[in-house]
């Protein structure tokens, strides 16, 4: 290597130490310098200054960088000082005015998130930026001191926000549909299926009017606009059938024979004789019937097998724990066969109700020891709690019921479907259980410290709420029987 190579090393690594020097150093400053700036900036960022203290945010921002270039540059210490402190007073002002702004503007915050949660910024933008135009106007006048123009300007605000929430709601639930509806316009669908076209804009039109109503609910709106959707698409479909019978592309006959060929096609995967000789009714009840008995049989099946794995593992564990002990057994085993005893009774007992009571009246199922009464034939006026006198020989049947199970506990469970509000649903649920375990104390004499009433809502559906049926099936007064098991009646 020759001279001037190594001079040009050493000049090199004398430029990268000092170079690390100075950084090394830089960090130094930094860590003295911008700490508080620094944790003053975290904390008007939790505070979401940037939003609701802009003016103090960006001086804040402002002299931060310039100290941060300053001390890049090796300017005068006092210079850096000077801007950190700077930049560390003004962000502890932002967060100061956005404490403030979250109470002054409370209102327009709140419909701004529900906005933005119903995604106006991009379903209902012009409604949108109208909105955060006049958000931002209450804020400036808000950091100028002027409270009674930003709670003006923050009403403004509030309203724009709510318009575009519901626009955008609008947009997500109606939008497709009005677009079928246009296209079915379009393509004159109401001369061939007016009675579906028609439905299906009724159906529209209350989605709609249920969404001004109350916008936060949007279950009934939303089902409301499925059912449409569905129905403007299948008045398209009808049309284009009915105007291929009536152009003769189709004869009637063909038709109905190839509706009855899909009938067909459902009784071979159910093993039944496709009897339409008179028309369709009889093998739909046929195959209703053949339906809801595989939905029982499936549910007992289930049922016997989580009652078998129960027991087979209760029994494991007691015969285990037997085995281990030599003191003891004979009365521990004879507490165990009595269990089996007291469950083979329930099993019999539960036999006993199941046969009591029609299909539209009661499903009866149990769950390990418990045995439940779902009323399917039990129903109330719309919004109402009272028991209905039609209702009372049901009742009579529920009592005979309880009282095959001497001693035991009763929770009268009560259920909605998921139209409403969640609070109403709830208090209607639980209105309705305490008017069946009232009936029960007072017409049945059972023990009140016998009943429990629980109220659920919509919490524990069994069925599709999407559905007319489902719903149904969802809006139901369970009673919950649970037997008691050792044997001894603690007074009905």
């Amino acid at each position: 290597m020759t001279a001037k190579q190594t001079l040009k090393h050493i000049l090199l690594a004398a430029v990268l130490i000092c170079g690390a020097n100075n950084a090394f150093a830089q960090d130094e400053l930094r860590q003295t310098f911008f700490k508080d700036a620094d944790a003053a900036l975290a904390a008007a960022d939790k505070a979401q200054a940037k939003l609701l203290s802009p003016r103090n945010y960006e001086r804040g921002s402002d002299a931060y960088n310039d100290a941060d270039q300053a001390l890049k540059r090796g300017r005068n210490i006092d210079t850096v000082r000077r801007e950190a402190a700077q930049a560390a007073a003004y962000f502890r002002e932002a967060t100061t005015a956005a404490e403030l702004a979250k109470t002054a503007l409370s209102q327009a915050l709140k419909s701004r998130q529900d906005a933005a949660n119903a995604e106006a910024p991009k379903l209902s933008a012009p409604l949108w930026e109208d909105a955060q135009d006049k958000f931002g106007d209450a804020i400036r006048y808000l950091e100028r001191g002027d409270l009674k123009t930003a709670k003006r300007k923050e009403i403004e605000a509030t309203s724009l926000y709510r318009d575009a929430e519901l626009s955008a709601i609008k947009t997500q639930y109606l939008s497709g549909t009005r677009k079928l509806l246009a296209d079915a316009e379009r393509a004159k669908v109401g001369r061939y299926a007016p009675l579906t076209l028609d439905k299906a804009t009724r159906l529209l039109a209350s989605a709609e009017k249920e969404l001004n109503e109350n916008r936060y609910d949007t279950d009934l709106p939303r089902s409301l606009a499925q059912q449409a959707n569905y129905e403007a698409r299948h008045s398209i479909h009808l049309s284009e059938v009915v105007r291929r019978t009536r152009d003769k592309d189709l004869s009637v006959e063909t038709l109905v024979l190839q509706w009855e060929e899909s009938l067909r096609k459902v009784s071979g995967a159910a093993d039944v004789v496709p009897a339409m000789a008179t028309g369709p009714e009889p093998l739909t009840d046929t195959l209703v019937e053949y339906i809801d008995a595989m939905r029982n049989q499936n549910q007992a099946l289930e049922q016997e097998l989580g009652e078998n794995r129960l027991r087979l593992a209760d029994m494991e564990a007691e015969m285990n724990a037997l085995d281990e002990k030599l003191g003891g057994a004979t009365a521990e085993r004879t507490a165990l066969v009595q269990r089996l005893e007291a469950q083979a009774r329930v099993k019999e007992q539960f036999e006993q109700v199941e046969k009591m009571f029609a299909r539209n009246e009661a499903r009866v199922f149990r769950e390990g020891d418990t045995v439940i009464l779902r009323l399917v034939g039990l129903s109330f006026d719309s919004g109402q709690s009272a028991i209905k006198s039609n209702s009372f020989d049901l009742l009579s049947k529920v009592e005979k019921a309880v009282n095959v199970f001497p001693g035991s506990e009763i929770v009268v469970e009560g259920h909605t479907d998921s139209y409403g509000g969640d609070e109403l649903n709830m208090k209607l649920s639980q209105a309705r259980a305490e008017a069946v375990q009232a009936y029960m104390v007072n017409a049945m004499h059972i023990p009140g410290y016998r009943t429990l009433a629980t109220g659920f809502g919509e919490t524990n559906p069994v069925a599709n709420n999407e559905t007319e049926d489902g719903r149904a099936r969802n809006r139901r007064i369970d009673i919950v029987i649970h037997p008691n098991l050792n044997g001894t009646d603690s007074g009905s």
